[in-house]
C-alpha cells in the first residue's frame, strides 16, 4: 500500500502524542467541511436507490448529464486501467501515486512526464492522465490545451483522464461540461472541497458506454445510502459553496504569508495546500511532528505539503511550531 496523508493514529503512536492533540495539515482537505446534519434513521435501514436525487444534484453541480457515482474517485482509479488492453500511459510526477500504481498493476507501460514533456510526446501515448490542479505541485493546465490533447488522443481511440479533486474553487477551469466528447474522462470527489473524505463519495464523468462498463464492474450498491444522502444535500447547498470558494483562498493566502515569513517559500500552491521543496524536508517534518503538527512528507523530490489550519488558533499554533525552523535551511 502506498503512503498517504492523514495517518494521524500512526503519527500519534510514533511520537507519543495523543491523537486529539494534533494539528493535522497532512491531507489537503478543507478543514471546515460541509456541516452534515443528523441523518434520518431510515437511511441506515435501506439499500441505496438510484432514484434518490443524487444523480440530478451532481448533474446540476458539475454541469454534465453523463456521470456515475462511485465510492470515492479511488474506486475509478483502480478500475479504469482494467477497461483497456495493455497500452502506453503518460502521467506527471510528482503526482497522486495511486494513478501510476493502478496502471502498472494492470500491465500497462507507464511513462513519467513533466508538464513540458506532454505536448511533444502526446503522439506516443494511448492514455494521458493528468491531475488538474496537480497534487502536490499545484500546476494547472490550460483548458484549451487539455481539449487539444483530448482531440489528438481520441482520433486513435485514446483517453484523456483528468483528476479534478482540487478544482472546486475554480470551476471555470473544469472540463466536466465537456465529458460528452469521445475519450474524455473526468474524476471528481467530495473529499477535498466539501471536506467529506470519510463518506467515500466521488463521480466519474464520461461517455455513457464507458460508464456502463464501469457500472458493471462495480456492481450494485457501490455507494452507501448515508453517503448518497449527504452528497445530494451538499451538492445542492450553493450558498455554502459560494462562501467556501471565497474563504479557502483567503485561508491559503494567510498560510502562504506565514510560511514565507518563516523562510518556507511555496514552490506550488492551490486553495487547499502549499508545497515546499527543500532538502531539509524530512528534518522539518519530524521537527514539527515532535510538536504535534503533522505535514505530508515527500521523498522525491524532498518536499512538504502544508494543508490549511481550520482557524486562527491552528494558524498560530503552526507559527509557534515553525519558530525553530531556520530560514537558512530551506529553499523554494
Amino acid at each position: 500500500m502506498l503512503e498517504h496523508g492523514g495517518k494521524l493514529r500512526v503519527a500519534a503512536s510514533r511520537y507519543g502524542i495523543p491523537r486529539q492533540q494534533w494539528l493535522d495539515l497532512s491531507t489537503g482537505i478543507n478543514p471546515n467541511g460541509w456541516p452534515v446534519p443528523t441523518l434520518p434513521a431510515a437511511i441506515w435501514q435501506r439499500l441505496p436507490e438510484d432514484e434518490d436525487g443524487l444523480v440530478a444534484a451532481a448533474q446540476d453541480y458539475y454541469q454534465a448529464l453523463s456521470l456515475l457515482p462511485v465510492a470515492g474517485s479511488q474506486a475509478a482509479i483502480q478500475l479504469l486501467p482494467k477497461l483497456r488492453p495493455a497500452c502506453r500511459v503518460g502521467l506527471i510526477a510528482p503526482g497522486y501515486a495511486e494513478h501510476a500504481a493502478a496502471w502498472e498493476r494492470a500491465g500497462h507501460s507507464v511513462q513519467v512526464l513533466t508538464p513540458d514533456d506532454v505536448d511533444p510526446q502526446i503522439s506516443a501515448l494511448d492514455v494521458l492522465l493528468l491531475i488538474n490542479p496537480n497534487n502536490p505541485t499545484g500546476h494547472c493546465f490550460e483548458r484549451q490545451q487539455l481539449l487539444d490533447w483530448r482531440q489528438q488522443l481520441a482520433r486513435r481511440g485514446g483517453w484523456l483522464i483528468i483528476d479534478e479533486a482540487f478544482i472546486d474553487c475554480t470551476p471555470q477551469h473544469s472540463l466536466t461540461s465537456k465529458t460528452t466528447l469521445p475519450g474524455l474522462i473526468v474524476l471528481r470527489s467530495l473529499g477535498k472541497f466539501f471536506g467529506l473524505a470519510g463518506i467515500r463519495m466521488g463521480f466519474v464523468l464520461a461517455e455513457p458506454p464507458l460508464l456502463r462498463q464501469l457500472h458493471e464492474q462495480l456492481g450494485p450498491w457501490a455507494v452507501s445510502s448515508p453517503a448518497r444522502w449527504i452528497a445530494s444535500r451538499a451538492l445542492r447547498d450553493s450558498s455554502w459553496q459560494q462562501q467556501t470558494r471565497q474563504r479557502l483562498p483567503q485561508q491559503a493566502q494567510q498560510l502562504a504569508h506565514l510560511l514565507q515569513y518563516r523562510g518556507l517559500n511555496p514552490a506550488g500552491s492551490t486553495a487547499f495546500f502549499h508545497w515546499i521543496v527543500t532538502p531539509e524536508a524530512a528534518e522539518i517534518h519530524h521537527r514539527l511532528a515532535r510538536q504535534g503538527v503533522l505535514t505530508r512528507h515527500f521523498s522525491s523530490p524532498a518536499s512538504l505539503r502544508f494543508g490549511l489550519p481550520a482557524d486562527q488558533a491552528g494558524l498560530q499554533r503552526l507559527a509557534t511550531a515553525l519558530q525553530p525552523v531556520s530560514r537558512k535551511s530551506c529553499c523554494a
